[in-house]
């Protein structure tokens, strides 16, 4: 089969599409004819390679994609030759005291499908059931492969962990990013008054079409000036910073007392200047997120599902160029997911 690949770290010229052999399809496992993957973040950290991060080369990459079941194990029970699926990529061991809790993100042996191990930017794909989502024949397929990830990390982040409630403001940092757009809608849907930020007038116009009470362009003005401006000096309540160095200490000033910041990741940095001082005399919190549980993950898909949500596509690929794919992400032309299709699925 052919599949994008990479043998080596580095930066986009080590990405190839070429063959490779047909997946193993295990007891548990599910076969996939790849109809359509998308493009995160993490693909572009995954191929330039993460601190601890050691991969058997060559790596299919994707974390994100949706196909047709071809075949199962024998041992699945969830799904059928014919099924319409998407890939939902938090792996966790099912045993440890975390799982157990119901709590998989916080598992001990947690790792994703395209970052870890081999991912779905393939023509097929053999994949364990549990990490599947059932996909309703009126959703098409450039949603279903560009939805999971964000979504139910934006939910777990926004739901679980921030705990937001109706009437409580929230500030979306890039907002029409790939989880930035997806944090945007949740805020709107549970009841929150929307702060985002983005950085051109198309983004801005995009966030106010999508849930956003206030917008700012934060390449003329400081964000955090402007919410204190907004807000008469209160701050908001929760301020979703997935950017880190850079925003960190103005995501904090931005914060009224009391406030909570979430963070999933750190797009531009992991090590950001912080502001001890402002932390405890305003009695922040400041709490991370990954993923989500199956359950979450079954609670925001029904809502990308019907409609409620929708994922911000930017461009639409064959994946022979990929590359070119993670020069849209690098470059921060546009904004949404940038989706990807077997060459075989346009012919």
């Amino acid at each position: 089969m052919q599949a994008v690949t990479f043998t080596g770290h580095g930066g986009t010229d080590v990405i190839e599409y070429a063959e490779v052999p047909d997946p193993t399809v295990g007891p548990e496992d599910v076969l996939i004819d790849v109809k359509a993957g998308a493009l995160n973040h993490l693909d572009v950290w995954t191929r330039r390679g993460l601190p601890g991060l050691d991969l058997e080369m060559p790596h299919i990459p994707g974390s994100d994609g949706a196909g047709v079941v071809v075949e199962t194990g024998e041992r699945v029970t969830r799904f059928e030759p014919g099924d319409r699926v998407a890939l939902s990529a938090g792996v966790s061991c099912g045993e440890c005291e975390f799982c157990r809790d119901g709590q998989a993100p916080l598992c001990v042996n947690y790792h994703v499908i395209g970052e870890h191990v081999p991912g779905i930017h393939a023509e097929y794909a053999a994949i364990n059931q549990n990490n599947l989502v059932s996909v309703p024949a009126s959703v098409d397929w450039t949603t279903a492969a560009s939805s999971t990830l964000v979504f139910q990390t934006a939910w777990r982040m926004l739901i679980d962990r921030a705990d937001i409630s109706p009437g409580e403001s929230v500030l979306v940092l890039g907002a029409s990013g790939g989880v930035g757009h997806a944090a945007l809608q949740i805020a709107d849907y549970a009841g929150a008054e929307v702060f985002a930020t983005g950085s051109s007038e198309d983004k801005l116009q995009y966030a106010e079409a999508h849930g956003a009470d206030h917008v700012v362009n934060y390449e003329d003005e400081n964000f955090a000036d402007w919410v204190r401006a907004e807000t008469g000096k209160r701050g908001v309540d929760v301020v979703v910073d997935y950017i880190g160095a850079g925003t960190w200490r103005d995501s904090i000033k931005s914060l009224a007392k009391g406030g909570r910041l979430v963070t999933c990741g750190g797009t531009a940095g992991p090590s950001p200047q912080t502001d001890i001082p402002r932390i405890f005399w305003n009695q922040l919190s400041i709490l991370g997120s990954t993923m989500a549980t199956p359950g979450q993950v079954d609670d925001v898909m029904a809502l990308v599902w019907d409609g409620t949500f929708e994922p911000a596509i930017r461009a639409e690929l064959p994946m022979s160029r990929t590359a070119e794919a993670h020069d849209y992400l690098e470059g921060r032309e546009g904004f949404g997911k940038v989706v990807v299709r077997p060459d075989s699925e346009l012919e």
